[in-house]
């Protein structure tokens, strides 16, 4: 019966990015919904493809283990980077016009820049869709039978179809109906354990002090597994193109800033249930603590009715399909909009969008095979992160509020920072090279602009745009 209804649940989501193709005209329709989403499409978005496999199946174990620290790493952090965008980035960028945060590379630096961007962005999404396509798999396993392997190729073929044919539309309805799900699913769990264990409080009564600390209680090692968390969930996040998929794609600066608090609240409001949830059945079966990352589907499946059952796994389901879905679009349209565009002239609105849609398999492709090399959630999560951190971040940044950012220092920042983490990545440094990376790289983006300043006319362009 589970199985049943999970595929009838997966054919109603292929039904709706179909029924969403309609509205597909145009290359702007398919990455940007026609720019027309409102407040609360664009909060719910955003929301929904940030809550996806690391909060249902990754977070919860960390969370049993390290307690609130990583409450403020996994949790807290994603909330204070969209708040950010909202407070300082979004209405800079959403006045320029633009459709990729590589568009505003070429606007601010110049086209090479664009282009090293770009190809930074899409080497650096793959490991982030991989993590929902392990998480996919996990699930198929274990409500179908699927094996893993299998179960990567399955998820990823639903994704691909409904992202090819319906674009941002397809990732902005299916988004609505997906977060439901997600709330129904998450609340009526949330209700089955603290009704089993007597409430919240016996469940925290039961965890030592250091559980509650928000900070690392133990030595250099795990402040550096904090501070790099962190970077990567704050300041890496903020140049990733999804929130912009979504920022753009609003009705006018004043609707996506709201879009963003929106999903601020929701960011740090919903994936504390699962914390809960996973904390409480620990607290109930000592014995699914063994195996992290199946913490909550086999808490499902051990204290739930079929009927239960049903919608939850349909909920989480939806909740990695609708990360996925938005991981993908985004580097597709990063390839689509300044890597194929710019470099093949006179190419028709209707060519492009069809390049667009085949660069969607084309990252399912390369993310499936980090899928089956890695299958750490949380982990995968952090590379894709960190590796926009080191590079993007400063000369993003840096662009968009210091005046004398240059082309020189935005090169500097983007290979002596990536240099500095790779190098660190393969010595195994004590200290994590994500800290160094980002150190480096914003040190090098001040040092090159002083040094190396631009010629007038490239920051006049770019205060003409603004």
């Amino acid at each position: 019966m589970v199985n049943f209804f999970i595929l009838g649940y997966l054919l109603l989501t292929l039904g709706i990015g179909f029924w969403a193709s309609r509205r597909i005209k145009t290359s702007d329709d398919f990455s940007l919904a026609g720019k027309s989403l409102s407040t609360s499409i664009v909060g719910v978005t955003l929301f929904a493809t940030w809550f996806g496999s690391s909060q249902i199946m990754g977070n919860p174990g960390y969370f049993i283990v390290d307690g609130f620290s990583s409450y403020i790493t996994l949790v807290v952090a994603g909330g204070i980077c969209l708040f950010l965008v909202g407070q300082f980035y979004a209405r800079k960028l959403y006045r320029m016009d633009i459709v990729t945060i590589n568009d505003f590379f070429k606007i601010r630096y110049n086209k090479k820049l664009e282009v090293a961007s770009s190809v930074l962005m899409v080497f650096a999404y793959p490991h982030w869709i991989a993590a929902q396509f392990v998480a996919l798999a996990y699930l198929f396993n274990i409500v179908i039978g699927i094996p893993f392997n299998y179960g990567i190729f399955l998820g990823a073929g639903i994704v691909v179809f409904y992202t090819y044919i319906g674009g941002m539309w397809a990732v902005a309805y299916t988004d609505m109906v997906q977060s439901v799900m997600i709330l129904l699913g998450l609340f009526i769990l949330l209700f089955e354990v603290l009704n089993k264990t007597g409430g919240i409080v016996p469940i925290f009564e039961a965890q030592p002090s250091e559980f509650f600390n928000i900070f690392p209680h133990g030595g250099l090692d795990e402040w550096s597994e904090y501070i790099a968390l962190l970077l990567a969930f704050i300041a890496g996040a903020i140049p990733a193109q999804e929130i912009y998929q979504r920022v753009f794609s609003a009705k006018n600066e004043r609707t996506a800033r709201n879009g963003l608090f929106l999903g601020a609240f929701l960011m740090i409001l919903i994936p504390s249930i699962p914390l809960i949830i996973g904390l409480g059945g620990v607290y109930l079966f000592p014995e699914l603590k063994s195996n992290s990352q199946d913490i909550i589907p086999s808490l499902v499946k051990v204290m739930t009715s079929v009927p239960v059952q049903v919608l939850f796994y349909g909920a989480m389901i939806s909740a990695i399909l609708s990360t996925s879905s938005g991981a993908m679009l985004a580097p597709a349209t990063v390839i689509g909009e300044n890597l194929i565009k710019p470099y093949i002239k006179g190419i028709s609105d209707k060519r492009l969008l069809l390049y667009t849609r085949l660069s969607v398999i084309l990252v399912a492709v390369i993310s499936c095979y980090f899928a089956l090399d890695d299958s750490d959630i949380v982990g995968l999560v952090a590379a894709s992160l960190s590796l926009i951190l080191v590079c993007l971040f400063a000369p993003f940044t840096f662009g968009l509020f210091w005046k004398k950012a240059s082309v020189t220092g935005a090169w500097a920042a983007i290979i002596i920072g990536g240099l500095t983490w790779f190098t660190g990545f393969l010595y195994e440094t004590r200290i994590d090279p994500t800290i160094y990376g980002t150190a480096v790289s914003c040190f090098s983006m001040i040092l090159g602009s002083i040094l190396y300043p631009d010629k007038m006319q490239t920051n006049r362009k770019f205060d003409d745009k603004k």
